[in-house]
């Protein structure tokens, strides 16, 4: 007789979700694979943005151009999830989601990975890092060392 519960089998099947990228996001995936965050940023009005999508999220305009960002960014807001909304993260818990804005300008969601969340504030300064989740490279954020947090 197994002593494996419902819950911990799940656990074990569920697989770490895959992005599915369209047209506009795979540069966006490649470059993390590569080592670097990128953004896109409007020709027209100078907006930057993130995820992807082929015209400015302000003005429209399709002209756009895609930039590697410097991996400084500041805590905007977070949350810690104590309960697993998808099988692949209940071994994780718990876990922090935050908005976060890159030096750049784009604000985007990701994880705070290695801090007690308890230390955590508002405009906190951030470092990228990219970890590999299941062959795919994902970005995420510590708190940053010598910017006088």
């Amino acid at each position: 007789m197994s002593t494996t519960t419902r819950d911990e089998a799940m656990v074990e099947e569920a697989a770490f979700p895959q992005p599915d990228p369209n047209e506009a996001g795979r540069p966006f995936w490649q470059a993390l694979r590569d080592g670097a965050l990128t953004f896109q940023r409007c020709g027209a009005c100078g907006k930057g943005w993130l995820p992807a999508r082929s015209h400015c999220p302000g003005c429209l305009c399709p002209d756009w151009t895609r930039e590697q960002a410097s991996g400084r960014a500041r805590l905007v807001s977070w949350v810690v999830y104590r309960m697993a909304y998808h099988p692949a993260f209940a071994s994780r818990l718990p876990y922090t989601v935050a908005v976060v804005e890159l030096e750049e300008g784009p604000r985007m969601i990701s994880n705070i990975v290695r801090a007690d969340p308890q230390t955590l504030c508002i405009d906190q300064p951030l470092s990228l890092v990219i970890e590999d989740e299941s062959g795919t490279a994902v970005p995420r954020f510590v708190p940053a060392t010598g910017q006088g947090a």
